[in-house]
């Protein structure tokens, strides 16, 4: 059974087309496999601010976030995740973490998402997620993932002080050109799975998202490493951040692209 949630409140958007994007990608997957998605959260506008401001306007969304998918866990065979952001996953990563403390979490990403409220540039909430998971900083969401049961996958801009705590940390990191079936396979071991996806991991063209970096991975390359994970392992499934273009011939193809990549996660 597929349990399908779908983030619709703001956590920490910068761009407006984010929110609309997980929107269209829910409704396609609910017109392909017969679903129903719960909605958590109310749309609220994009805006450029510093983590401490949308980290407590997003709470209502996390906390409805966290509470979903801590239910689809106990209950549902695989839990699928549409977001607008990767800040959604500070609540749930912890969520899926405490029902299988055991859990591996593959992190698909173009980023490490590892600063800390010291550390950060920026002030991006989104990229502080898998370092809250890890517990390195509180976001009153919750932590318990073990970093060295964390994997970067496709990863290649990380800042600095990023990379030390990641280093420090034992995260491992499998960059674009060594993310392989048997690699990612290997580093998973005999563990339950759970994956987040930003769609900025690809190389850009392919799937609109905030951020992307060049040299990244091909579709094909995440549908082959969904393709190869023991079905009875995969326990959840983390789409986030896709920019739905205003563009509706443009953005049709990239939600094709979307489910295609995804599809062994539903059909396997």
């Amino acid at each position: 059974m597929i349990d399908l949630i779908v983030s619709q409140g703001r956590v920490a958007d910068r761009e407006p087309r984010l929110i609309e994007g997980a929107a269209r990608i829910a409704r396609a997957l609910e017109r392909k496999y017969g679903l129903t998605g719960r909605r958590v959260g109310e749309p609220a506008p994009a805006a450029d601010d510093d983590w401490s401001v949308s980290l407590p306007q997003a709470e209502a969304t996390l906390t409805g976030l966290g509470r979903a998918v801590a239910e689809s866990v106990r209950s549902a065979s695989r839990t699928v995740l549409v977001s607008n952001t990767c800040g959604a996953s500070l609540a749930t990563l912890p969520a899926a973490v405490r029902e299988h403390p055991d859990l591996v979490v593959l992190y698909v990403d173009a980023h490490g998402d590892f600063n800390t409220p010291e550390t950060t540039a920026t002030g991006y909430l989104g990229g502080m997620v898998l370092a809250a998971a890890c517990g390195l900083w509180d976001s009153g969401h919750g932590a318990g993932l073990d970093p060295r049961r964390a994997v970067l996958v496709g990863a290649r801009d990380i800042d600095d002080a990023e990379g030390d705590l990641l280093a420090k940390a034992g995260v491992r990191i499998v960059p674009p050109a060594d993310a392989t079936p048997a690699r990612v396979l290997d580093a998973v071991g005999d563990a339950p799975v759970w994956v987040h996806v930003d769609w900025d991991v690809l190389e850009p063209g392919h799937v609109p998202a905030d951020y992307t970096v060049p040299d990244g991975l091909l579709p094909g390359q995440i549908r082959a490493i969904l393709d190869a994970l023991p079905p009875d392992r995969l326990l959840g499934v983390e789409l986030a951040e896709f920019n739905a273009p205003l563009d509706r011939a443009l953005c049709d193809e990239a939600v094709a692209v979307i489910l295609d990549v995804v599809a062994p996660a539903f059909e396997n």
